[in-house]
Order: structure tokens, then C-alpha cells, then sequence
């Protein structure tokens, strides 16, 4: 049976300069009650990996949605991911230059992440290949394989990973409802820290094993984040 802890413990767990990884995009599948406990407790100078800067107005009507929550706290110092155009203020803190971001494929973030987790040397893509995207850090050189040339994706890890699922049983096996599960599946895989916060929280044996996409074997710790 995997610790169940609470977010405010969560938050605890991940120390100052630390890189998080967070699943979600736009704040759909994202560890909200984790996210808030983090925000609340202003851990700083973070490394955040996410698909995106998630949205300043969230649909639930609250402020700060998801990750927007650390970038308004002004938490991260490095941001990694595919798309920021909903967050203004990730733009304006690039301009003071509070905010440094990296901006990644979508589709090579996802298999970059995949590689961390697999212990992959890289990925290769031929997205990017002749844009400004070949000089970007996350690209390690261009190799040519049989006449065509890709660029070679550094593999990615990081210190924690904050996943949501939408039923967690106590072992830590995940079950996902619809795209929630974007970036948390390969997520779990590539962390030394693995944090999954359930939106429901059910007994050993009430998921069905065909139905577990994520093992709890990948997951240190649950946090209840629903109803349960």
C-alpha cells in the first residue's frame, strides 16, 4: 500500500531549485490540490516541465488555473513546453527577464519525456530540422540515418513528477477518464519522485487490471484530490 499523504505534504516534498514535472494540458489532467499547496507554500526557483503555461482564467471560474498558480507566484525560473499564447504573464516575465522558456515540439516533448523514462539516449525527429527549433538546448546534433537527417532529442527527466489520476486504488494503479491522461502517463516514468493525486481514491482490486494504465509500481505517493 503506497503512503497517502496530503497536498500540503506534497508540497513539502519538493525542495527549492527542484525540476517538476507537471501533467496536464490547459490544466485538464493536472494535480490541482498539489499545484495550490505549492503555491501556497512559495517554493521558488523551480524548473518546471509541462505541456503548456496553462491559462490565467480557469473554466472552474478560479484565478490562476492550474500551473498559472506557480508562474504567477513568480516560482519558475525555467519553463519547458509546447505552448504559452493563453498565459500572458509568462510572456511578460520573459521580458523582465524573471522567466526563461524553452519552447519544444509538442509531439518530441512527449517522446523526449518517453526516452527519460525508458532510458533511451535521445529521439529522433525531423520536426524543426532546418528552423530555428535545431539550435534549441533540447537538441543534441543533427545524424543522418540512410540519406535523411533528423535532430537527435535530448532525453527527459526530472527531480519530481506531480501526475493526476482519475481513480487511484491504494497500491498507486492508475485508471485515466478521457485525455486527462495526455502527459501523466509518461510522466510517472521519467522522475526520481512520482506523486500521483487521486480524483477518486478506491480499494485494491476495484480497478480492473485491463483498465490500469499507469502501474502503481511507478508511484511514491497518492494524495486525495477529489471527493472521496
Amino acid at each position: 500500500m503506497k503512503k497517502i499523504i496530503t497536498p500540503a505534504q506534497a508540497a513539502e516534498l519538493i525542495p527549492e531549485g527542484a525540476c517538476v514535472m507537471v501533467g496536464g494540458f490547459m490544466g485538464c489532467g493536472s494535480p490541482h490540490q498539489i499545484i495550490a499547496a505549492l503555491a501556497k507554500k512559495g517554493t521558488g526557483s523551480l524548473e518546471l516541465i509541462c505541456n503548456d503555461g496553462a491559462m490565467i482564467d480557469g473554466p472552474d471560474g478560479s484565478e490562476y488555473y492550474g500551473v498559472a498558480k506557480l508562474i504567477h507566484n513568480r516560482q519558475i525560473k525555467k519553463l519547458k513546453a509546447t505552448h504559452v499564447g493563453l498565459n500572458p504573464q509568462v510572456t511578460e516575465q520573459v521580458n523582465t527577464g524573471e522567466l526563461t522558456v524553452e519552447l519544444i515540439p509538442q509531439g518530441t516533448l512527449a517522446e523526449m519525456i518517453r526516452a527519460g523514462g525508458a532510458g533511451l539516449g535521445g529521439v529522433l525527429t525531423s520536426t524543426g530540422l532546418g528552423t530555428i527549433v535545431q539550435d534549441a538546448n533540447h537538441v543534441h546534433s543533427v545524424v543522418e540515418i540512410d540519406g535523411k537527417e533528423y535532430l537527435l532529442a535530448r532525453p527527459l527527466r526530472a527531480d519530481v513528477a506531480l501526475i493526476s489520476g482519475y481513480r487511484i486504488d491504494k497500491a498507486g494503479n492508475i485508471w485515466y477518464k478521457g485525455n486527462t491522461r495526455n502527459f501523466n502517463t509518461v510522466m510517472a516514468t521519467a522522475a526520481e519522485l512520482v506523486i500521483a493525486e487521486a480524483e477518486n481514491l478506491a480499494e485494491i482490486g476495484e480497478i480492473e487490471p485491463e483498465d490500469v494504465v499507469t502501474p502503481g509500481i511507478l508511484v511514491d505517493y497518492i494524495v486525495c484530490g477529489g471527493d472521496i
